[in-house]
């Protein structure tokens, strides 16, 4: 994904607008009491402890939080309101991670209304926009509607949700486009294909351009077992291909699947101008390749009861670093509900030493009652020594517990071994709480869970 969009916000802004937008969000869903069929409040709170040393020795245990709600009204005409909201807060118990000891977003926070035909759906707030050529986080106004014929359109506005800084010294004035629009119009026919145009336009305060492009998006289904798919995707200011990502599957009978990819990357034009600070970073360095394309196969076969056995190949094409070849394959022997068990092996073959290895991957779950055990093991050896060591390994294990329906416990912990860290142990204490509340008009009865 080109883009993964986080606003900087404090953790008091956070809950203000979390707050003050589920609140308008309560009032318009259930304000109407009389068109209501059948409402339902449901939610999810993940608490993470992570915990590691970095190169410089500095000990880091950061708490993080992760809240997401749902909302939902159906209404009796078959319409639907909803509300979802998604937000994460996090504090250091030991070391900063960065400039500050404690950090927070609000990720998403956006009110639907969904008609009862034409898939007519109206979204606004801060929302994620997956549109053809956009992968977009905004803070704006999202419509779609199908029409006769199979033709259906989209269209989206509103200001660009920026990533903050990573590493320190980043400036923090960084800015990108303030403003930005598009959409996509597609024709289909849901037995055969589906053919989608889009486009995407960003611009500065003052009306200067930051971003224009535009994108194909294609799903074919000629013939029965067959299935091509992908997209292209052109920048207008720099003129030039972004990317062409595509691929086709066909399964000849019905324990076979084969497939193959094809992907290509100008990095020029697609990291010409981007909303992700990251990205901005590593600019120089990634350009410096110029373009890389990827081109792939694989095979699974599924006709041994509970095995699963699949081969791939690829190879990847640097314009600077040359060509490598990754192939290997995977098998997997599993019991659905007890136990599975299963290993990989790729070699890696590439002009740079870093790509010239051995992987190797063996791992298994059990379901012992209420608890889930997993253990996880990779090892690459190297053809040549990587600052002193030949090989690089890492081991986890992870025990999971479901106390009820409602809560959930997991944990593990992590030992490994690579060209950075001689050792390194990580860990990760894990609590999930779900709850939901429904009520459903037919017979006045209301359940919660």
């Amino acid at each position: 994904m080109k883009r993964n969009h986080t606003k900087k916000n404090s953790c008091t802004g956070m809950l203000v607008l979390g707050a003050g937008t589920a609140l308008l969000a309560s009032t318009l869903l259930w304000t109407a009491p009389l068109m209501a069929y059948d409402y339902s409040f449901s939610g999810e709170s993940t608490t993470l402890l992570r915990m590691r040393t970095t190169v410089d020795k500095k000990s880091l245990l950061p708490l993080y939080d992760y809240l997401r709600l749902t909302m939902t009204d159906i209404r009796s005409d078959g319409s639907s309101v909803d509300f979802y909201l998604g937000a994460w807060g996090r504090t250091d118990l030991v070391d900063k991670i960065g400039d500050k000891t404690a950090d927070g977003d609000l990720q998403y926070a956006y009110l639907t209304y969904r008609a009862p035909k034409n898939n007519s759906t109206v979204s606004v707030g801060r929302q994620f926009i997956t549109e053809g050529v956009a992968t977009e986080r905004i803070d704006g106004l999202y419509l779609r509607n199908d029409f006769a014929y199979g033709i259906g359109a989209s269209a989206y506005v509103g200001n660009t949700v920026l990533t903050q800084p990573l590493a320190t010294g980043t400036s923090s004035s960084y800015q990108a486009g303030t403003v930005v629009y598009g959409g996509r119009i597609s024709q289909e026919n849901k037995k055969y294909y589906t053919v989608g145009l889009s486009a995407l336009k960003s611009k500065y305060d003052g009306g200067d351009v930051f971003r224009e492009e535009t994108g194909i998006d294609l799903w074919v289904h000629p013939v029965e077992k067959v299935d091509l798919g992908g997209h292209s995707n052109y920048n207008y200011l720099t003129k030039g291909w972004m990317e062409h990502s595509y691929y086709l599957s066909y399964a000849p009978v019905s324990t076979v699947r084969l497939g193959t990819e094809y992907a290509n990357v100008n990095l020029k034009d697609y990291l010409a101008n981007v909303t992700t600070s990251a990205l901005t970073y590593l600019n120089p360095v990634l350009k410096a390749n110029k373009s890389q394309d990827v081109i792939g196969a694989t095979a699974a076969y599924t006709g041994i009861k509970n095995v699963t056995l699949t081969a791939d190949l690829k190879r990847y094409n640097y314009d600077q670093s040359g060509q490598a070849f990754s192939y290997g394959g995977k098998a997997v022997y599993s019991l659905p509900d007890d136990y599975s068990v299963g290993c990989t092996l790729h070699r890696m073959d590439g002009g740079a030493d870093l790509l010239r290895y051995m992987e190797y991957r063996a791992f298994a779950t059990k379901k012992i009652g209420h608890y889930d055990v997993t253990i996880d093991a990779t090892d690459v050896t190297y053809d040549k020594q990587q600052i002193g060591i030949t090989d690089s390994f890492a081991v986890t294990g992870a025990v999971g517990y479901e106390v009820n329906h409602k809560l959930k416990l997991a944990a593990d912990v992590e030992y490994s071994q690579s060209p950075e860290f001689s050792n390194e142990y990580r860990g990760l204490v894990k609590a999930t709480y779900t709850f939901d509340t429904k009520h459903v008009a037919e017979g006045g009865t209301k359940s919660e869970k």
